[in-house]
């Protein structure tokens, strides 16, 4: 029973405030697609590349939206149709009606899956895309710029200061990616606790369809909180990582102004930070679908460990009010994880409805003041996105 559910707590996708980390990189993407716009944009040969770039990305996130929208309603089936169902055939030993609806559960999480596969390849196919536009921007910067032989004392100062910056963001992602093997090593030891706690074997089982486990065993309880440790620093690594990246924007942007003043196409840092943008979304896909294929392989576990025949098993009888306490937990996971969904449809939403206008003006019709305008706008609403599921709705004007 315990291997049935042993990826529910060594895998950090299995906590419903996973999809929140589609946020802040759905609503920085047309952000950064506004500054590539501004600094490539004024140039004919690249302006009609940039924008297929972003009317294309424009009509994935409608795509996006729509399969969210499909999360955020199978979710409120669980709650409103499934849960119910299985209360009652435990509490009545009445479990026909339960099994049709546990089929029912399993076809809509297959129709999720194949939707997210989807999805998935599409934003590849666009990081793709974009990294291809990218590369067709150093070919024109280098067929088409006139070199500069002699830096400005502002140009020198950027460009130390972007590199001092790439040394920190480097160490950074290291500490992350260091912070993540002891999560996962603290991950693994709090599940070989718990699984070889014999009093704990058909807790660990019955509620294994919430989020959320309640355990008293000292070892566990310290176990847990060594655990909720090393999750904080890695907030905390992940919030200095963002700030960071911050910085990079604004120097780059300063500095692709700097040689746009001097004639020459800058590089085209911010289509790079798309493609991150793009990728780091499609990553979040592959770990949602992971979560409705465990959602799934849970559900037909349920189905066979519960109910023999049209019968639920004798051992439930005596775990009847603790199964029953277990579903009331899943209930509010499934609502929290329900509203998540329903939040990054409507960030998905907005983007793809109105983050896009800066499309409708040529960059090159832009006054100085305009420019400069557009530039301290963006990067206001940059800052006001958060690493952690920000929803300010960073919709460019």
């Amino acid at each position: 029973m315990a291997n049935s559910t042993a990826l529910a707590l060594s895998d950090s996708s299995w906590s419903p405030d996973f999809i929140q980390e589609l946020l802040p990189s759905a609503e920085r993407t047309a952000l950064l697609y506004h500054l590539s716009f501004l600094c490539l944009g004024q140039f004919p040969q690249l302006e009609r590349r940039i924008r297929d770039q972003a009317i294309e990305t424009q009509m994935l996130f409608g795509s996006s939206e729509a399969v969210l929208l499909k999360c955020a309603g199978t979710s409120s089936n669980l709650v409103t149709s499934l849960f119910p169902i299985l209360i009652k055939a435990v509490e009545k030993n009445k479990p026909k009606l339960a099994v049709i609806y546990l089929e029912k559960a399993r076809k809509w999480i297959e129709e999720i899956i194949i939707a997210v596969d989807d999805m998935v390849e599409r934003y590849d196919q666009r990081a793709q895309s974009v990294k291809t536009c990218t590369s067709d921007v150093y070919k024109e910067q280098k067929e088409t710029t006139e070199k500069i032989t002699e830096k400005t004392v502002e140009m020198k100062a950027l460009e130390d200061a972007l590199a001092k910056l790439e040394t920190e963001l480097k160490k950074n992602v290291s500490d992350m990616e260091e912070m993540e093997k002891r999560i996962e090593k603290s991950n693994q030891e709090l599940y070989y606790l718990i699984i070889n706690n014999r009093s704990y074997g058909y807790s660990f089982f019955w509620g294994f369809f919430s989020f959320r486990r309640r355990y008293n065993d000292d070892a566990i309880h310290a176990k847990q909180a060594e655990l909720n440790r090393l999750v904080s620093e890695k907030n905390s690594l992940r919030n200095q990582g963002w700030n960071i990246k911050i910085k990079q924007t604004d120097f780059q942007l300063q500095l692709a102004n700097t040689k746009i003043q001097l004639g020459a196409i800058p590089d085209p840092d911010h289509l790079k930070e798309v493609q991150k943008c793009l990728d780091q979304i499609r990553q979040i896909l592959v770990d949602l679908n992971k979560f409705w294929k465990k959602v799934a392989v849970m559900l037909a576990t349920l189905k066979q460990k519960t109910f023999v025949g049209e019968e639920l098993i004798p051992e439930l009888e005596d775990l009847k009010e603790e199964f029953l306490n277990s579903i009331e937990d899943a209930k509010q996971d499934w609502q929290k994880f329900g509203v998540c969904c329903q939040r990054a449809q409507g960030i998905f939403s907005i983007q793809s409805r109105t983050a896009y206008k800066f499309l409708e003006v040529n960059p090159s019709s832009l006054s100085k003041d305009e420019w400069n305008y557009q530039y301290k706008s963006i990067m206001a609403k940059l800052r006001k996105i958060n690493p952690e599921g920000s929803a300010t709705a960073a919709i460019t004007e």
